[in-house]
């Protein structure tokens, strides 16, 4: 039987998805965000909640599993769950990697991010696996914690586990929700925000995604990490596209290094006073005004046969599953 942590996620609902279509016997996690909808009569899916922070559910949750692939995590650049989401991410991955090898499962994928490669000061060229974590005032906590959690994979590598991780760029793609992660971004060119930031960073669709986890969780591969990337691209380059799609005014202003801090504070300010969570922190403005390309040829080099999905025809299936969003809510 397969595990996948962290289901009802973006990338878990498109993989389990995925694997119910093989024909796979799937016992899907959840914490917080029940499945809904068509997810919950996936055929072959058991879907469970549990607490992957505690032992003794995670020993429950392992029994008779074969395969993992850990897409559970928190994703966040406010410092308010800096410490809740470093100890869940961290945390949540050693319980699993401990009882991998209690149990002597068969594989694991463990879904980490380009972040958990770093931020360093001086970028020369394009960033690849190979990098070694450097502590930059670039990297964020939410890189930190997954660089903390690859670390824990490392260590169970080292004990005889067979894994391989996957560091994915930013993922885009339909999503259930318009209000969380990479799907904001649509929101906020939908409502013709006049800014861009001078950032670059990679980028991928979820499905591309999902399918390098299972192509590599059904190969030989081990002790490897990959960049999952489409492609670079400038935060203007995105949101350019995204405006094309939906038939709205692109962003023409370049926010700058001043224009960025007041935005970020303006919205800190108002979190404080209202509760209102906000997309646009400090940590967030400086990774969409970092310039950092990546290199995806590792990936391809093991799996000449995988293709990625081009960006542009990304956003415009996510433009077309917007818009139909939008018209339903009207």
């Amino acid at each position: 039987m397969i595990l996948v942590t962290g289901a009802s996620g973006f990338l878990g609902q498109h993989l389990v998805r995925a694997l119910a279509a093989q024909g796979k016997q799937v016992r899907a996690l959840y914490n917080r965000h029940a499945p809904d909808g068509e997810l919950k009569s996936l055929p072959g899916i058991s879907w469970e909640k549990y607490d992957l922070l505690d032992i003794f559910e995670v020993s429950k949750a392992m029994e008779g599993i074969t395969h993992l692939y850990h897409c559970a995590a928190i994703i966040s650049f406010d410092p308010a769950k800096r410490g809740e989401m470093i100890h869940f991410n961290v945390e949540s991955t050693a319980n699993l990697v401990n009882e991998a090898l209690e149990r002597g499962i068969e594989k694991m994928v463990y879904v980490s991010s380009i972040a958990a490669l770093g931020r360093p000061e001086d970028v020369k060229g394009e960033i690849t696996e190979n990098e070694e974590w450097e502590e930059s005032k670039y990297n964020s906590g939410y890189g930190l914690s997954k660089y903390l959690a690859e670390m824990e994979v490392w260590r169970g590598m080292g004990e005889g586990l067979d894994a391989a991780i996957l560091n994915p760029g930013t993922i885009l793609g339909e999503a259930s929700s318009w209000n969380d992660g990479s799907a904001t971004i649509m929101k906020i060119v939908y409502r013709q925000f006049p800014f861009y930031t001078p950032g670059c960073t990679c980028w991928v669709d979820v499905t591309d995604v999902m399918k390098a986890a299972i192509m590599l969780m059904d190969s030989d591969v081990c002790e490897e990490r990959f960049i999952i990337s489409a492609g670079n691209y400038t935060f203007k380059d995105i949101f350019t596209m995204m405006a094309a799609a939906l038939d709205r005014r692109p962003p023409s202003i370049k926010a700058g290094a001043f224009l960025t801090g007041l935005t970020w504070r303006f919205y800190r300010l108002r979190q404080l006073i209202t509760g209102k969570r906000s997309v646009i922190s400090r940590e967030s403005s400086e990774i969409a005004s970092r310039y950092s390309r990546y290199d995806n040829s590792k990936f391809l080099s093991f799996f000449p046969s995988f293709t990625y999905t081009p960006i542009n025809n990304t956003i415009g299936n996510m433009s077309t599953a917007f818009l139909n969003w939008v018209h339903k809510k009207h």
